[in-house]
């Protein structure tokens, strides 16, 4: 029996929190993606000070905490994994255009911080029809990179991704504007941003 490519996997890790949130129209979805933005903010400061802290120490081998946050967003179309990265760019101090990266598969966004610049790339594998596209793509650079990736359809690459830090399950909820949104998170740094949520 083939294997349908819209099916997401459940990561092959254990899920350290999971919570559930019900985003009753878009506003809501907007307050999340400003929280989700913090949460990011949060985590980020909080690997810079350990990285400080583990550069003054006497003896103690320099090295960076922080190594980047890939979220995967899984929904069917319209289901708002587009418009919560809107949000969160827009909670992250993003003011201009936000592109969906359906034709162009990814946008870069470089986001200026007092102490340091956050990369963070908008990933849509919707066009993909076999994993081996997003190997051949030549992606995994930016999943190395300690940026933040943001993933919708990460499912269309099969288990090339590895094992998200997060992953957002957004669906419809009732009427046309609610969404229900299952958040689950399975590493530390994910945790420590659903947290924060």
């Amino acid at each position: 029996m083939p294997v349908n490519p819209d099916h997401a996997q459940p990561p092959s890790a254990p899920v350290l929190l999971e919570r559930t949130f019900a985003l009753a129209d878009e506003a809501a979805t907007q307050a999340f993606g400003a929280r989700f933005a913090q949460a990011i903010e949060s985590v980020c400061a909080a690997a810079r000070q350990d990285e400080a802290q583990t550069r003054a120490a006497p003896g103690q081998p320099r090295h960076h905490t922080f190594r980047g946050l890939q979220v995967q967003l899984i929904g069917e179309l319209g289901a708002g994994k587009t418009t919560l990265v809107r949000a969160t760019l827009r909670g992250l101090g993003h003011t201009g255009r936000v592109r969906s990266p359906t034709y162009t598969l990814v946008e870069p966004y470089l986001l200026e911080r007092p102490a340091a610049e956050l990369a963070l790339y908008h990933f849509d594998l919707y066009r993909f029809t076999d994993p081996a596209e997003w190997a051949d793509a030549g992606f995994r650079e930016y999943f190395d990179s300690g940026a933040v990736c943001l993933v919708e359809w990460p499912q269309r690459a099969g288990t090339l991704l590895g094992v998200p830090d997060l992953v957002f399950s957004l669906g419809l909820d009732g009427h046309a504007d609610a969404r229900r949104l299952v958040a689950r998170a399975y590493s530390e740094p994910g945790k420590a941003c659903l947290e924060r949520c």
